[in-house]
């Protein structure tokens, strides 16, 4: 029985779960702060300023999933010149388990050390174990780096500006940059040889330093009962001033004049297994008016002419195009990848014979091995190349835009990089889960999506970019056989069903990706899906959902941004400014008689919103913890009404605001 007056907790409509979250614990030792995160560190700051933006000790099993590490008899002794934590932990799944013993000490000159020690205690089969440094993106892209060797040699250098598709530095002992005028901090890893790769193309907002270089294989063995010890250690050069007051008072927003950028249109994903579903509840969807549904085509999964059919059903349903998202096979009869331009020519036509006699407004293709990951100086999967591939493409459908890239993620794409002009639009997929399912971790990745489209801007030329579906929750794993199941409803890296989906946070984020997509220059964004895990309508589903399971709900909250961004699709984009933008979002659009003013609080904490350069009167809406009820009862904007200023942001909300021009 559907019940009208359930009541939903603040955890639940921030989160989409009532999973708790333990605080961290911030240390300090002279100018050094850190917070401690279980048995990791995290923010680590000298003088104020981000320096390091974790250092963590971390297991992946064979499929790149991250093991959670039991951390036992923690231990944590401040005192006024510093700090030490110790404790002991075990990794490990039903089948196999590694114990280690920590100990992270800081030192009233500003140092660091963290030391691992341990063993297997049984075989244990991994991707990667072992220490993870990374540094943050803000004072980084494109500074100064000096990288000294494990033969002692030292190499020069500059943190990449474009997203670097390989490992930008190998063979690492030392990273040392600068943080503040005349301050550098040099981060010392012991245990074996460490490389750096660009994390930025897993949408992460750092760079990652690791050990255990990829070019050894994976996943190995660590044999049961033999040792290992590993180290990081932090070293402070020159005398940091007063650190000053962090994220203290109003974040202050402006706008500016054009931004020379229009809004991109706005398209929602359909996953094949959720077509019907989203049928029943198309009356829901058309009131979002997307600009377009995406739907994935994918022969090897069984889907044929009557999966073109249901896909037509719902276009008509809806009142929105169709873009067919097509996984060539390019197979061989064992399953092997192969290029053979009479099976490119088979698959093609088998595609054409399922799509013909409905249409489509663009096509997107891909050969199906490129849906995996191919590491940097890994041989390619052998499959049609980028122009046999569009030129197939094209004779299975005359007329019909053709589209390139990379269903997986920009990762791929930027490995893999079509020739240019050769498609009409190239695109690729994303998820903000890929290493880590914290939600601080998952609202960072909006810091690096600048980089990710300056970087597909360099190379596409004047190829209209497009982004193919994204969202909170894995569709796909490139990196292993399936996304993680989820039956616990938690937070955790690569889930298939991610309860932030269904949440406030949710909807920050992907309020977020909008507004970075805006002034990137993207032409289309694939935002959420049209049911599903990251569905923007409740339709029965698997797995527990607190309070959408109970309640008389219609839609999940990402349908109020799906709606937004559609409405705006085409405006000109004005110059939009927050001065602390990893706090809240600004986006600012031309609606003609007023300017429309999006606001987005990123952090789990209240914020106020000063507007000194903006009049009042304004009106808008504001989706947050109060109105999350209401708001999800209906496939309908929130009513607008006055609204005054300074305005105050409940955590994840999003402000929805008319400013009056002149």
């Amino acid at each position: 029985m559907i019940d009208a007056t359930v009541e939903v907790s603040p955890a639940i409509a921030r989160f989409g779960t009532d999973e708790p979250v333990a605080p961290m614990r911030t240390l300090r030792a002279g100018v050094l702060e850190a917070r401690l995160d279980g048995g990791n560190l995290r923010g680590i700051r000298i003088g104020g300023v981000e320096a390091i933006r974790a250092v963590a000790f971390l297991s992946r099993d064979r499929s790149w999933g991250t093991f959670d590490a039991a951390v036992e008899d923690l231990a944590v002794d401040e005192r006024p010149d510093g700090f030490t934590v110790t404790y002991r932990a075990r990794i490990g799944d039903a089948a196999q388990s590694l114990a280690y013993r920590a100990r992270i000490e800081g030192r009233a000159d500003g140092s660091l050390s963290f030391t691992a020690d341990g063993e297997p205690e049984t075989d244990f089969v991994t991707a990667r174990t072992g220490f993870v440094v990374l540094h943050p993106l803000n004072g980084v892209v494109g500074e100064p780096v000096t990288i000294e060797h494990t033969d002692g040699s030292v190499t020069e250098s500059r943190f990449p500006v474009e997203i670097d598709p390989a490992c930008p530095f190998q063979d690492i002992r030392s990273v040392r940059h600068e943080v503040l005028p005349g301050v550098s901090v040099t981060c010392r890893m012991e245990g074996d040889a460490y490389e750096m790769e660009d994390h930025r193309n897993w949408l992460d907002a750092s760079f990652k330093t690791y050990i255990r270089p990829l070019a050894k294989p994976w996943p190995y063995t660590m044999a049961r009962g033999e040792p290992f010890a590993q180290s990081v250690t932090l070293t402070v050069d020159g005398r940091p001033g007063p650190a000053a007051a962090a994220g203290g008072g109003p974040v202050t927003a402006s706008i500016g004049g054009p931004s020379g950028s229009r809004m991109p249109r706005l398209g929602l994903a359909v996953p094949a297994q959720w077509v019907g579903a989203a049928r029943v509840r198309a009356h829901l969807l058309a009131r979002a008016a997307p600009g377009f549904l995406v739907c994935h085509f994918d022969p090897r999964a069984g889907h044929d002419r009557a999966t073109v059919a249901e896909y037509a059903a719902l276009g008509r349903a809806v009142g929105a195009p169709l873009v067919l998202e097509a996984v060539v096979p390019c197979l061989d009869r064992t399953g092997r990848p192969m290029d053979d331009p009479a099976v490119l020519e088979r698959d093609m036509s088998t595609i054409a014979a399922a799509a013909k006699g409905y249409t489509f407004e663009r096509v997107a293709v891909t050969p199906s091995c490129d849906l995996k990951s191919t590491t940097p100086g890994a041989v390619y999967p052998p499959a049609p190349g980028w122009e046999r591939l569009a030129e197939a493409a094209r004779k299975a459908f005359p007329g019909v835009p053709v589209g390139g890239g990379m269903f997986a993620y920009f990762t791929e794409l930027n490995r893999k990089r079509p020739p240019r002009g050769l498609f009409d639009f190239v695109g690729h997929s994303g998820a903000p889960i890929v290493h880590a399912g914290d939600d601080e971790s998952l609202m960072e990745t909006l810091e690096t999506l600048p980089s990710v489209f300056a970087s597909v801007r360099a190379f596409k030329g004047e190829t209209p970019y497009w982004i193919y579906p994204v969202a909170v929750s894995m569709r796909m794993n490139p990196y292993g056989d399936v996304p993680v199941e989820n039956p616990r409803n938690v937070r955790q890296a690569m889930n298939r069903v991610d309860p932030r989906d269904r949440s406030l946070l949710g909807a920050a984020w992907y309020a977020g990706y909008l507004a970075e997509a805006a002034r990137g220059g993207v032409d289309a964004v694939t935002l959420a899906a049209v049911a599903g895990p990251s569905g923007i309508v409740n339709v029965p589903s698997e797995g527990a959902r607190p309070y959408f399971d109970e309640a008389d709900a219609a839609v999940m909250p990402s349908w109020h941004v799906a709606a937004l961004g559609a409405s705006l699709a085409g405006r000109p984009v004005l110059k939009a400014r927050s001065d602390r933008p990893s706090a809240v979002k600004a986006l600012a659009v031309d609606e003609g008689n007023a300017i429309g003013l999006v606001l987005v609080n990123l952090t789990g904490e209240t914020v106020t919103v000063a507007l000194p350069e903006v009049a009042a009167p304004l009106s808008g809406f504001v989706l947050d913890e109060a109105s999350f009820a209401t708001a999800c009862r209906r496939a309908e904007p929130l009513a607008e009404a006055p609204v005054a200023t300074p305005l105050v942001l409940k955590p994840y909300a999003l402000a929805r605001l008319r400013v009056p021009k002149g």
